[in-house]
């Protein structure tokens, strides 16, 4: 006998979906229907199914306060975490730290802004969820999501865009009505990214099954006089048709017999429309308490606490308990299994016909009647209860007494991160407050919460509104929400923006403000003139964060003082690289010395940027990034890698360097992080680059073109980076020359946007080879800090020894030369360019070991498979006369086929080794390699010809062989 009725193909649908997570091909499923649809019942059904073969979490919206913030995700999160605890923290790294929001056992007192990111948040769970899916495959089930909070729907949509290839199912049911939730699953569905699938209503055989299952009878004994006094007025919705069945059954009109049900005498199912009336009606026959129980548990709504009712109506708990359980109150109420101490109608539009019940202004002194027995019970109305004293008071007429709440229960949302849910209360409390100060007030955190929810053009215009009418706020706080808008626009790339709102700041100040007062302004103001092209730019923001950091000590404001000075180590460098050093070293004081672990993180990335700028060091990077993982701080973390990712590219370990932009690529770009995922796309570029990639350097480029439109400071290492070394590497000088020209331009003469590449370093190299710079002086133009960066050095030195071999200077020369090589050692490629580049003037001008230099060069470029370079050097080589064995060139060897393929010389000898049956070890021997060499061979052979592994290869050698 069927006890799920008319939902098989919308089963088999879900299973669909269900089976590709378990293959790691995960997907989500939006289920909408109308109320009484059986939305939930079908969940219950799919956890049931899977719950044999998958991991099965829970977690359902609230219908009593729609704004709590992320409780069907915590509801579900909790129920895996409860049992895989400790192995789950330790499994999540630095997220396990930001998933605290939702697991109360992983919080921590004090988080950072960066740790509230809601994107952050949102891969946090992402994490979660494929760890608990890991072995067997997870199932999320979301339930009524028309009722979820807006947080809750961000992350759902960042669910729904990445669950492709993860063993994470997602099914969400909603209301089909209009909306966000609505709006979020049409979108997803659009985007490809989900299905949205329909709960129809029963059809007529499919309620003949669903009563007969109801009525635990055969399909056969449902005859068409019951089936239709039910289906006429339900229309086959499931809800309402067992309301109707079980209003035959309790009215006595459907009986039952020995052999089945019997309709007696002339049945009418009563119309739920008319609910109310009838609601009215059986309360008049009711004793006393019951009819004050009753409308005064429904002026709560859906649900209601117990605790409260009692104070209500003065009911102890020995006539209250009792009256919930007999008679009218226990057909249409029942106890909440979550909730311990509530009790919930049993269908979703008692409360309302019960209300309607009542006489006129009764339900309005109801409401007040439960806000105030509600806040006596439970002082600073924790949780959940702010939001629903705040409807009570509005129910009540108490539009102030309400917009107070609200303000607190926005206050405590953005304290949780839950920025657009506060913005949606705020909005509520500034409509409904009487009281100016009270709409200042609520204006004032409605500004503040959209600059925390992104919406900061709609902040913007709620500024301008402010600023003219005054808005109840004092000049000092309308200054505050300008520089909080500053600092937004700082982070969204908007310098016009943030400079008009530091310009509006200091106007509310006026003149004769306080250092004090000015301090946030000026060193959010630094922070935007640095973006600005021009070398003045450097001087105005040094001034205005060095005041910033004096003003930030004195008056006890830590945060600004630590921003101020670490903005100093960057700005100094240019000139003092031991001052910058110092600078960011007191901001990592100033930091611990307060307890700013956040901000103390971001000094050690800087410090750790610090040591390989100088050194090549890239110790404290790494160090930084497991101390950033250890907080939860995410964004420091991947600043860290990106920056870890630059410098051993610089350094030659390529495949080392794409690994980490494989691995961190996609959750930067996930979580929007901006500026570092278009630095890892830039520093993919420059893998590219560096090994003579051409076409791979320009698809790339591309990519981060399609990620990042207008980056000026991109445009300068790409330049300086990417494009002239991959010229070089062609012995194209002309274009490398040209490049290096649109390097500088983009940079507009600001060495703080990007001080390696190349003003300081590889452009001098070029210009004093090529003719153009004469004068060493030059090299002394007050820049000294950025040239003393170690990858600057290199460059800056060879090209210092280039001008005084040219006057003359012989050791002059040499010496610079001797700095040049060491501060080159960590960089094999750059140090052999300079090489190159260098030994034409010292063959020119007679001075250092050319011919020394030609010799080093030309082995390390012929046996990276530089081939331009290796012949440009051993042509110069005999330019000075000294003998030079032909290097077999071996392409002519390489057949047809594996030339389009771009196989190069060396990969085809290491091909007919692995051909012989040749393992790694014995391969490197043979051709004077690394194991690890032939290994990365190994591996573009198989990445060029589409091959898996070593045998495949071997057959590929034995078919060119035979043609």
């Amino acid at each position: 006998m069927p006890t799920f009725c008319g939902r098989a193909a919308l089963l088999s649908r879900i299973g669909d979906v269900l089976s590709q997570s378990r293959q790691s091909q995960g997907g989500s499923l939006f289920l909408r229907g109308e109320s009484g649809s059986g939305r939930s019942r079908l969940l219950a059904e799919v956890g049931r199914l899977a719950r044999s073969d998958m991991v099965v979490l829970r977690g359902r919206a609230s219908g009593i306060t729609p704004t709590t913030p992320f409780r069907p995700l915590a509801e579900a999160l909790l129920q895996f975490t409860r049992s895989a605890g400790a192995r789950a923290a330790d499994s999540l790294g630095p997220y396990r730290l930001v998933l605290g929001r939702l697991i109360p056992e992983w919080r921590e007192p004090d988080t950072g802004p960066e740790e509230q990111s809601l994107i952050v948040l949102a891969e946090g769970v992402l994490r979660l969820l494929v760890l608990a899916g890991r072995e067997r495959g997870c199932l999320l089930l979301l339930d009524d999501l028309h009722d979820a909070d807006a947080e809750t729907l961000t992350i759902v949509e960042y669910l729904a865009d990445n669950l492709a290839d993860q063993p994470v199912a997602m099914v969400a049911a909603l209301l089909d009505r209009e909306g966000t939730a609505l709006d979020v699953a049409r979108s997803a569905a659009q985007r490809g990214v989900a299905d949205l699938a329909w709960l129809p209503c029963l059809t007529r055989d499919e309620l003949r099954d669903f009563v007969a299952a109801r009525l635990d009878c055969p399909t056969a004994r449902v005859g068409d006089d019951l089936l239709d006094l039910i289906w006429q007025p339900s229309a086959g919705n499931p809800a309402l048709a067992g309301e109707l069945l079980e209003g035959l059954v309790d009215t006595g009109q459907l009986a039952a017999r020995p052999d089945g049900w019997e309709l007696t005498g002339r049945p009418q199912a009563y119309v739920p429309g008319s609910l109310s009336r009838r609601l009215a009606r059986r309360l008049e026959t009711c004793p006393p308490d019951m009819r004050r129980l009753l409308p005064a548990a429904a002026v709560f709504g859906e649900r209601f606490p117990l605790a409260a009712l009692r104070t209500m109506t003065g009911l102890g708990d020995h006539d209250l308990t009792p009256l919930l359980h007999h008679g009218l109150a226990a057909e249409l109420v029942g106890p909440v299994a979550d909730a311990p101490g509530w009790y919930a109608f049993r269908h979703p539009v008692t409360a309302e016909a019960l209300l309607e019940s009542c006489p006129a202004g009764d339900s309005a002194d109801l409401a007040r009647q439960a806000a105030d027995a509600v806040e006596k019970l439970h002082p600073g109305l924790p949780g959940t209860l702010c939001q629903l004293v705040a409807r009570l008071r509005r129910q009540a007429g108490d539009h102030d007494g309400a917009g107070r709440h609200l303000i607190e229960a926005a206050h405590r949302a953005l304290a949780d991160g839950a920025a657009a849910s506060a913005v949606d209360l705020l909005e509520q409390a500034a409509a409904l407050a009487v009281d100016p100060a009270l709409q200042a007030d609520a204006s004032e955190r409605l500004v503040q919460a959209l600059v925390e929810a992104g919406r900061i053009d709609r902040a913007m215009r709620m500024m301008s509104d402010l600023d003219g009418l005054g808005g109840g706020l004092s000049r000092q706080r309308l200054a505050g929400l300008h520089t909080r808008l500053a600092w937004a626009a700082v982070f969204a790339a908007r310098t016009a923006d943030g400079l008009a709102q530091v310009a509006a700041a200091r106007r509310q100040l006026g003149a004769d403000a306080t250092p004090a007062e000015t301090a946030a302004i000026d060193v959010v103001a630094a922070h935007l003139i640095i973006e600005l092209p021009g070398p003045e730019q450097v001087d105005k923001a040094e001034a205005l964060a060095r005041q910033a950091a004096s003003v930030g000590e004195r008056h006890d404001l830590p945060v600004v003082a630590c921003q101020a000075w670490q903005l100093l180590g960057m700005l100094v460098r240019q000139r003092n690289a031991d001052e910058a050093t110092a600078c960011l070293e007191h901001s990592r004081e100033l930091a611990v010395r307060h307890g700013l672990r956040l901000w103390e993180v971001h000094a050690l990335v800087r410090l750790g940027n610090d040591d390989a700028a100088r050194d090549g060091s890239l110790r404290r990077l790494r160090q930084v990034r497991r101390d950033a993982w250890s907080i939860g701080a995410v964004t420091a973390a991947h600043q860290a890698e990106s920056s870890i990712a630059l410098q051993v590219a610089l350094q030659g370990r390529y495949a080392e360097a794409d690994e980490i932009i494989a691995q961190t690529l996609p959750a930067t770009t996930r979580l929007d992080l901006v500026e570092t995922a278009a630095h890892l796309w830039q520093t993919s570029a420059i893998v590219a680059a560096h090994q003579g990639q051409r076409r791979e350097m320009e698809n790339r480029l591309a990519e981060l073109r399609r990620y990042r439109e207008d980056a000026p400071w991109a445009d300068a290492k790409v330049f300086g980076l990417a494009r002239v070394f991959c010229s070089l590497l062609e012995e194209d000088r002309p274009r490398a020359a040209a490049e290096m020209r649109s390097a500088l331009r983009a940079d507009g003469g600001n060495p703080a946007l990007s001080p390696i590449n190349g003003r300081a370093g590889l452009d001098l190299l070029l210009r004093a080879v090529a003719g153009d710079l004469d004068d060493p002086a030059v090299l002394d133009d007050g820049s000294d800090g950025v040239r003393r960066l170690r990858w600057n050095r290199q460059f800056a030195e060879m090209a210092r020894a280039v001008l005084l071999g040219r006057r003359g200077d012989h050791a002059g020369a040499q010496a610079a030369a001797d700095t040049a090589m060491r501060s080159a050692e960590p960089y094999p490629l750059a140090a052999h360019l300079v090489l190159r580049l260098a030994s034409e003037a010292a063959l020119a001008d007679g001075w250092g070991d050319p011919v020394g230099w030609l010799r080093r060069a030309e082995e390390y470029f012929h046996e990276v498979e530089h081939a331009p370079v290796a012949r440009a050097c051993r042509a110069l080589l005999r330019q000075a006369g000294v003998a030079v064995g032909q290097r077999r060139d071996g392409v002519g060897n390489i057949p047809a086929a594996l030339r389009a393929l771009g196989v190069t010389v060396r990969e085809y000898e290491v091909l007919d080794l692995v051909a012989a049956r040749l393992g790694n070890q014995e391969i490197a021997g043979r051709l004077h390699l690394s194991p690890r060499t032939v290994e990365k061979h190994v591996a573009r052979l198989m990445a060029k010809t589409d091959r898996s592994d070593r045998a495949s290869l071997r057959e590929l050698a034995r078919t060119l062989r035979a043609e």
